[in-house]
C-alpha cells in the first residue's frame, strides 16, 4: 500500500510540474495574437508584399522618361579626328565629352499599363497571402489549443479514476482485516490501481507533449514555463448545425476566404501579363533627345589681340633668261592660343531630338516562347484555382459531418455516462455488502471510465469542427 501511495504521490507531482509550473495561464486570443506577431512564415510573406509594392512601383516609373548624364574622359593617341574641330591628326592630346539624353516609350499596344495592372493584381494578392498565411496559423493554433484542452480532461479524468480506485482499494483493506471478504481482491484492486496510475501517467506525458507542440506553433522557447487556460468546454460558444449548412457556408467562403481572394487576384494578374507579352511582340514608338558638348586641351584658335606675324609664302616661279626665281606674297597671321574649357564647352554644344520606331522582327522565338509561356501559366492559376475550390468544399462538408457526427456520439456518450454512473453506484453497493466480485466491479468502473473518455472526445471534436465551419463562414476563431 505504501509503495502504490509512493507511486500516486510522484504521478501527482509530475502533473503538478506539467501543469502549474507557471501561475500565467494563456488564452487562445493571446496564443493567436502571439503567434501571428512571431510565426516567420508570416514574416517572410510581408517581405514577399513589400517586393510587390516595389514591383508595381516600377512598373508605374516605366511611364515616365529617363534621364541619364554621361561624362568619359581619357587621353588619345596616334591619328585621330578631334572631336572639336573634327581636324584629322597625329598628336596625343586630352579629351572630355559630356552628354544628357533621355527617351520615353510613346506606344507599345499598352504592354506598359498591362504590367502595371499585373503588378497591382500581384501586389494585392501578396498582402491578402498575409491573411491567408495568417487564418492557417489560427486554425492551427486553435487546433493545437483544443488538443491541449482535452488532454488535460484526459488527465483530471484519469486523476478521478485513480482517486476512485484508491478509495476502493482502502475499503477493501479495511474489510480484508475485518474479514469480510477474501485477500484476493485486494489483490486484485492493487492490480487495478497500477494499471490507472500507469494511465494517468501517460494522460500526463501527453498533455505535456501537446503544451510543447503549441509552443512550437507559438515560436516559444520549450524551455519556458507555459501553460493554457481551461474554459470549460460546454461554456465555449458555438453556433448550431442548422446555422452551418455546408453549401450556404461554402458559398460565404468561397467568396471571403483570403486563399480564394489571392487565387482570383493571381489569375488576373497572369491574364494582364498574357496582354503585356503579346504587346511586346508589336512594334513600339519611342522619342529620345540629348544635349552633348566635349573639350580637347590642344584644340586652338588665332589670338586677335596680338599683332600679327608677316610670312612670306612662296607662291610659285617664274624663268627669266633661263633662271628660276620664287614668287612670294607677303601673308599675315595672328598667334594661336588654346580654347579654354567653358568656350569649348559653348562652342561643341550640340542638340539632338527625334522618334525612333523599333519592330521585333526576329528573336530567336523568344518573344512568342514568353507569350506561350504566360498563357499556359495563366491556364496552371485557373486549374489551381479550380483545385482549391474544390478541396475548400469537400473540408467544410467533410467538418460538417464529421461534427454531425461528434454530436450524436455526444449525445450518445452522455447517455452512456449517466448509465455507466448508475451501473457502477450500484455495483459498489453490492460489492460493499459481499455481494459482487472485484472483477465485476472494475468492469463496471472501466466501463464509466471509458465511457467518459469517450465523451470528452465527442464533446472536443464536435466544438473543434463547429469552430471550423465557423472559420469558414468567416468569424475566425475564438473559444
Amino acid at each position: 500500500m505504501k509503495k502504490w501511495k509512493l507511486f500516486l504521490t510522484v504521478s501527482l507531482q509530475i502533473g503538478f510540474v506539467s501543469f502549474s509550473f507557471s501561475q500565467d495561464k494563456w488564452d487562445l486570443r493571446r496564443c493567436v495574437e502571439y503567434a501571428l506577431a512571431n510565426n516567420i512564415s508570416v514574416k517572410q510573406a510581408d517581405v514577399q508584399a513589400r517586393i510587390a509594392a516595389l514591383n508595381l512601383n516600377q512598373a508605374r516609373l516605366s511611364q515616365i522618361p529617363s534621364l541619364e548624364f554621361d561624362s568619359r574622359a581619357g587621353i588619345n593617341s596616334g591619328r585621330t579626328q578631334n572631336p572639336a574641330d573634327y581636324s584629322v591628326s597625329t598628336t596625343t592630346y586630352f579629351s572630355s565629352n559630356f552628354s544628357v539624353s533621355s527617351g520615353v516609350t510613346l506606344f507599345n499596344w499598352f504592354r506598359i499599363q498591362n504590367s502595371i495592372a499585373a503588378n497591382r493584381f500581384e501586389n494585392e494578392a501578396a498582402r491578402t497571402n498575409i491573411e491567408k498565411i495568417k487564418n492557417d496559423i489560427s486554425l492551427n493554433v486553435a487546433a493545437a489549443y483544443l488538443q491541449a484542452l482535452l488532454n488535460k480532461e484526459q488527465v483530471g479524468t484519469s486523476e478521478l479514476q485513480v482517486k476512485l480506485t484508491s478509495a476502493q482499494l482502502e475499503n477493501t483493506r479495511k474489510l480484508v482485516a475485518a474479514g469480510s471478504v477474501p485477500e484476493l481482491n485486494a489483490a486484485e484492486l492493487e492490480a487495478q490501481m497500477a494499471r490507472d496510475s500507469s494511465t494517468l501517467v501517460t494522460a500526463q506525458a501527453t498533455a505535456a507533449t501537446s503544451l510543447l507542440q503549441l509552443k512550437a506553433l507559438l515560436n516559444l522557447d520549450a524551455a519556458l514555463p507555459f501553460d493554457v487556460d481551461t474554459p470549460p468546454v460546454e461554456l465555449i460558444p458555438v453556433e448550431s448545425l442548422a446555422e452551418l449548412q455546408p453549401e450556404f457556408v461554402f458559398n460565404m467562403a468561397v467568396n471571403n476566404m483570403p486563399l480564394q481572394k489571392v487565387n482570383q487576384l493571381r489569375v488576373q494578374a497572369a491574364g494582364k501579363n498574357v496582354d503585356a507579352n503579346k504587346s511586346a511582340m508589336y512594334p513600339t514608338i519611342s522619342a529620345f533627345g540629348s544635349l552633348g558638348t566635349t573639350y580637347n586641351n590642344k584644340s586652338a584658335e588665332a589670338n586677335l589681340n596680338s599683332l600679327p606675324v608677316i610670312e612670306s609664302v612662296i607662291i610659285g616661279k617664274v624663268d627669266v633668261n633661263g633662271n628660276s626665281y620664287n614668287v612670294t606674297r607677303d601673308v599675315a597671321s595672328f598667334p594661336s592660343k588654346n580654347v579654354g574649357f567653358f568656350r569649348q564647352m559653348d562652342q561643341t554644344f550640340g542638340q539632338s531630338l527625334g522618334i525612333s520606331l523599333n519592330v521585333p522582327i526576329f528573336r530567336q522565338g523568344q518573344l512568342r516562347t514568353q507569350y506561350k509561356r504566360s498563357q499556359l501559366d495563366l491556364e496552371n492559376l485557373k486549374l489551381q484555382q479550380s483545385l482549391d475550390n474544390q478541396t475548400l468544399k469537400q473540408d467544410i462538408y467533410k467538418a460538417y459531418t464529421e461534427a454531425t457526427a461528434s454530436l450524436q456520439k455526444f449525445v450518445a456518450g452522455t447517455k452512456s455516462v449517466e448509465t455507466s454512473q448508475k451501473a457502477f453506484d450500484f455495483a459498489t453497493k453490492r460489492y460493499n455488502i459481499g455481494l459482487l466480485n472485484t472483477i465485476d466491479l472494475l468492469t463496471n468502473q472501466n466501463n464509466l471510465f471509458k465511457a467518459r473518455i469517450d465523451k470528452l472526445l465527442a464533446q472536443y471534436d464536435y466544438v473543434f469542427k463547429l469552430k471550423v465551419l465557423e472559420f469558414y463562414k468567416g468569424q475566425g476563431i475564438k473559444l
